[in-house]
């Protein structure tokens, strides 16, 4: 469902309040907003976002030593092959790429799963929910995509809310890197690559309407360089 998006001067507003709380550096007084004020906001829809997550969560088993014939069986009878993008595909068939960040991911499924009602919080100073993983499809078991969504009972969040949180992790993104180059303490156990995993699933997630955007970008196209 397309919503108009809030205020997104009074949002940065509240972000850059939460950077203070949390004693993090302040983005430079010309960084851009996420949005402009008029701008439609929705998600994706709910499917292709379970899709998503339950392909990141397979990449992951992959990095903790799924065998590449067992994830292909599974992506087959999920019928998700089409939605592995190139760079997850050489990695879950021939191991190529970098394994570590993929490892990464783990913070972009804990975003995704926020996004989808199942985890309760994406407290940037914590750790992802215990549960998360009994949350995600059971691997092992060969529990399938179908089978993992018909148990599972996701109550996407509202549009605008994951707008707010988004342009928080924005902001946040850019503290904890330059916290990190500054060799200044984080507030909390996770780090900047957590962070960008998290801002990463959240801008993919979230899709804005307006004059100034382009049309929803693929999983590997979303830029984080700013």
């Amino acid at each position: 469902m397309t919503v108009l998006a809030p205020d997104p001067r009074a949002i940065r507003a509240e972000s850059l309040d939460e950077l203070r709380r949390l004693r993090l550096p302040l983005p430079p007084a010309q960084f851009p907003l996420v949005w402009e004020p008029g701008d439609a906001v929705e998600l994706r829809p709910t499917a292709e976002i379970e899709a998503r997550t339950a392909i990141l969560h397979l990449v992951l088993a992959r990095c903790f030593g799924m065998p590449p014939q067992a994830a292909m069986s599974w992506l087959l009878g999920s019928h998700l092959v089409e939605l592995v993008t190139p760079p997850e595909w050489q990695f879950v068939i021939g191991g190529r790429g970098d394994h570590r960040s993929f490892v990464l991911h783990h913070d972009a499924i804990f975003a995704l799963a926020w996004v989808l009602g199942l985890t309760r919080h994406l407290d940037p100073v914590a750790a992802s929910d215990d549960r998360l993983m009994s949350l995600l499809p059971n691997l092992p078991a060969g529990e399938t995509f179908a089978q993992w969504r018909s148990r599972t009972l996701v109550a996407p969040r509202d549009a605008a809310e994951a707008a707010v949180l988004l342009d928080f992790y924005y902001c946040l993104d850019w503290g904890y890197l330059e916290a990190e180059r500054r060799g200044e303490p984080l507030p909390g156990v996770v780090d900047a690559n957590a962070i960008g995993q998290r801002r990463w699933a959240l801008e993919w997630a979230v899709i804005f309407r307006g004059p100034y955007h382009d049309p929803p970008a693929g999983w590997e196209e979303i830029d984080l360089s700013t």
